[in-house]
């Protein structure tokens, strides 16, 4: 039985202990705001809005400045934004200091190990706001640091997610209880987590919310191209193709573009020359907010299987929380 009260929902503010990811190039303001309404918290994503590439960290910073203000005028609750490391590491903290200038509640801090985190954890408890630590590649080494740091929640991701998957082949049902067990915080499941089955199996092994993706894509009110939805529903998780990338893995759907990434994988090239083509042909947002399958992948978690049709977010919401009522 799940206990309807619970610690993220408490932390957060929110109704549903339900976060939507931050997807990039395939988040915006009203999308963000639907969740968030819907009693889940909404996160925007990289390029959140955006159908270009920015020239400058100056149009970086002016979009997402105006992305935020721009959920504020949707919805009255809460919702979140993540500080992305770059390489240029200065911008860390001009992006942390627009998030507390803006007023927002929540920041996804998409843990790198290597970097210290407590600077900038300590700054955004210094201004009321929840933080929330997700590892690239989970580890009971990386949690107990982010609880030392004072990470109010953490997210622990499996190999069943879209994305950019973590370097070690450890399913979400795995993952989760491993690193629940370890710390005090409370543990979020994401990975493959597309109906309410899948919520209650996470909850059953100790995590007290879910942070979803592929699922939210799947929406009336979801940016990403109409074609790319249709991909989602006629697709199971045995179709996807899995390649290697830096820093770690990816999966599409096969189109024509990630057929190619995945040939070049086979053919014994370097994970760098893989990531190259990826990201410099901008093949994510080519393929899922372009919908153009010939030059772009469509990466989605193992969840996709469970999906049959195109809802609205409140039905993604409800159907997944419906525990919670």
């Amino acid at each position: 039985m799940i206990n309807t009260e619970n610690r993220v929902t408490e932390i957060l503010g929110i109704k549903y202990p339900i976060i939507q990811g931050a997807m990039s190039w395939i988040t915006n303001a009203e999308f963000v705001a639907s969740v968030s309404n819907a009693g889940g918290l909404g996160m925007l994503g990289p390029h959140a809005g955006h159908h270009t590439n920015p020239t400058s960290f100056d149009e970086i910073f002016d979009r997402l400045k105006a992305e935020i203000r721009k959920v504020k005028t949707l919805t009255d609750k809460p919702f979140g934004v993540p500080v992305i490391l770059s390489y240029d590491l200065s911008t860390v903290d001009v992006i942390a200091d627009l998030l507390i200038d803006e007023g927002v509640k929540v920041v996804l801090l998409n843990g790198m190990d290597g970097f210290d985190y407590g600077p900038l954890i300590k700054k955004f408890k210094g201004n009321n706001m929840k933080t929330i630590f997700r590892s690239l590649t989970p580890s009971i080494e990386n949690a107990q640091y982010a609880e030392k740091i004072g990470a109010d929640i953490l997210v622990a991701t499996g190999f069943d997610e879209g994305g950019t998957v973590p370097e070690k082949v450890i399913g979400t049902f795995s993952i989760v209880p491993m690193i629940a067990d370890t710390v005090d915080i409370p543990v979020m499941a994401a990975g493959g987590i597309a109906d309410a089955r899948g919520v209650r199996a996470a909850f059953a092994l100790g995590a007290e919310g879910v942070f979803a993706g592929t699922v939210f894509i799947a929406t009336k009110e979801n940016p990403a191209a109409e074609n790319v939805k249709q991909l989602i529903l006629t697709h199971t998780a045995s179709d996807l193709l899995l390649f290697k990338t830096n820093p770690a893995y990816y999966r599409s759907i096969p189109t024509p573009y990630s057929r190619e990434l995945l040939a070049m994988d086979e053919g014994g090239k370097a994970r760098d020359e893989i990531a190259d083509k990826m990201y410099t042909e901008q093949g994510l947002k080519v393929g899922m907010l372009d919908g153009d399958l010939e030059r772009g992948y469509v990466t989605v978690g193992n969840g996709l299987s469970y999906i049959k049709s195109i809802r609205s977010v409140k039905e993604v919401v409800e159907d997944l929380m419906q525990d919670f009522k």
